[in-house]
């Protein structure tokens, strides 16, 4: 078949899901490039063909199947760090609730939704939640982080359970395991979790899980540096329905200098070809170098370092995070789209520093080359800001497993028995 001809079917197919200036903002290029294209005035080159190919949904692209040797449900699942997580460990996923569209938009792109796909969790009915081996949750940490306490602090707003909009989101989660009482659940959060108003608000989650709903959890708070070279600690609560020998004992850590930034940015030495990347603009056509629009401008260079002079005056350490290919970033926030401060690149002296670009953060976060990025930056600065780790939830998978799998068979010989 022709090129032309494969490009133009290509097109029809994503033009089935998208709008002409949705594709066009997807690709880095005008709309009235796309409607060229349509038109057959000119055809897309090849990697611009390849990078559409990665717009349409994951079951359009037969992916191969995948081994199942349990399942689990997806809640606040954003854009499926933890789902990735726990397939790689032979997981199969029944469910998923995410709100944001956007991140809907993301996950769809990347994984097959051959089930009931919600939205908020506050309107489903626990009943109609399909029965699970595993419950995973990365409910949401802004009510019980630094930065979201600080900033409800100052607009004169409650924070933690007393934020009726993402607060008390935990008793949503704890009423699914209440009602489908799954052998395991895995809940992520943020570090400030368990110091959050002097400790009340975990003793109140500590409470409900083991007294209220009769399950055992042992949390834990794992800085990610050595899975990825970023300074990033979350909390993560495993828990049991039934008493198991857990252990984090056995999780394994990498060293913590195993990994450095020169593992994530761009080498821009033409060894790169990445097709969707080129696409999107992330880097250029010519040596794979990274997109200029990523550079930092004189105005906003001069403010950032004006910032810091005046907090380090001050005697306090706000300001930028400055890395090179040999250091590890701190902490990548969902606020990254606003200037990138917490985490520049160097580009020498006398050149203004960069932003990481979006393929970068999802490296940062343990995302595999071929995760598709079909937002725009600002959107993807979000999503991989407030997602998790990946390698992370698959090493906890990993240790989780054989207690889910033992579960799993002990009650399948109860039945058999009950049968008998």
């Amino acid at each position: 078949m022709p090129k032309s001809s494969v490009s133009c079917d290509v097109l029809y197919e994503v033009r089935k899901l998208l709008t002409q200036k949705e594709i066009a903002a997807n690709l880095g290029v005008d709309t009235r490039t796309i409607k060229r294209w349509e038109a057959k005035e000119s055809s897309p080159p090849p990697y611009v063909v390849a990078a559409l190919q990665q717009l349409l949904p994951f079951d359009n692209m037969s992916p191969p199947e995948r081994r199942s040797d349990f399942t689990f449900i997806d809640l606040f699942a954003g854009i499926g760090g933890i789902r990735l997580g726990f397939e790689s460990a032979g997981g199969h996923c029944m469910f998923t609730s995410e709100w944001n569209k956007y991140a809907v938009q993301t996950y769809v792109r990347n994984f097959s939704v051959d089930h009931p796909l919600a939205g908020d969790i506050r309107e489903v009915d626990p009943l109609s939640v399909p029965d699970h081996d595993v419950l995973l949750a990365g409910f949401p940490c802004q009510p019980f982080s630094i930065a979201g306490v600080s900033k409800k602090n100052s607009l004169g707003r409650s924070h933690g359970f007393a934020c009726e909009a993402q607060g008390t989101l935990f008793f949503d989660v704890a009423n699914i395991i209440r009602i489908k009482q799954p052998p395991a659940f895995l809940l992520e959060n943020v570090k400030n979790l368990k110091s959050h108003d002097k400790g009340n608000t975990f003793r109140v989650i500590r409470k409900t899980l083991e007294e209220d709903l009769g399950y055992t959890i042992f949390p834990l708070v794992i800085d990610a540096k050595g899975f990825v070279p970023q300074h990033r600690e979350r909390i993560y609560i495993v828990g049991f329905r039934e008493p198991v020998p857990f252990l984090w004992d056995t999780f394994a850590r990498p060293d913590p200098s195993a990994r450095t930034m020169r593992d994530i940015l761009h080498p821009e030495d033409g060894s790169e070809n990445n097709a969707f990347d080129i696409a999107k603009g992330y880097i250029t056509n010519n040596g794979g170098t990274v997109n200029e629009k990523y550079i930092l401008s004189d105005k906003l260079w001069s403010y950032l370092q004006n910032y810091a002079a005046k907090h380090k005056a001050k005697g306090n350490g706000f300001g930028f995070g400055m890395v090179g290919p040999d250091d590890a970033a701190r902490t990548l926030s969902a606020r990254y789209y606003k200037d990138g401060s917490e985490i520049l690149v160097s580009r020498g002296t006398r050149r203004n520093p960069r932003r990481l670009t979006p393929r970068e953060c999802a490296r940062l976060m343990g995302y595999p080359d071929n995760f598709v990025i079909p937002v725009s930056d600002t959107q993807a600065y979000r999503q991989f800001g407030n997602s998790v780790v990946v390698p992370v939830i698959s090493e906890i998978a990993r240790i989780m497993k054989p207690f889910v799998m033992a579960m799993i068979k002990t009650h399948r010989n109860s039945r058999r028995n009950q049968a008998a």
